[in-house]
């Protein structure tokens, strides 16, 4: 497999993690809530796994458009 075909696919891999982080993040909040730590600090948790997602699916899209210039 050429490096194209795996920036392609790497890109690929990243943008469907970035989405799966989106769907995650609902389901583990009320987990993270109950620990005593992070009750005062819930806002920027969910800032924090919101913006690695969108950082995950920005990067896949750099990569999946950069390739399919070429």
């Amino acid at each position: 497999m050429d490096k194209q075909k795996l920036t392609f696919y790497y890109g690929i891999i990243l943008i469907v993690v970035g989405i799966a982080v989106f769907i995650r993040v609902p389901q583990v909040i009320p987990q993270i809530e109950t620990i005593d730590f992070f009750k005062n600090k819930i806002g920027i948790v969910k800032f924090c796994a919101y913006f690695l997602g969108f950082l995950l699916v920005l990067a896949g899209g750099i990569r999946v458009t950069r390739n399919y210039k070429k």
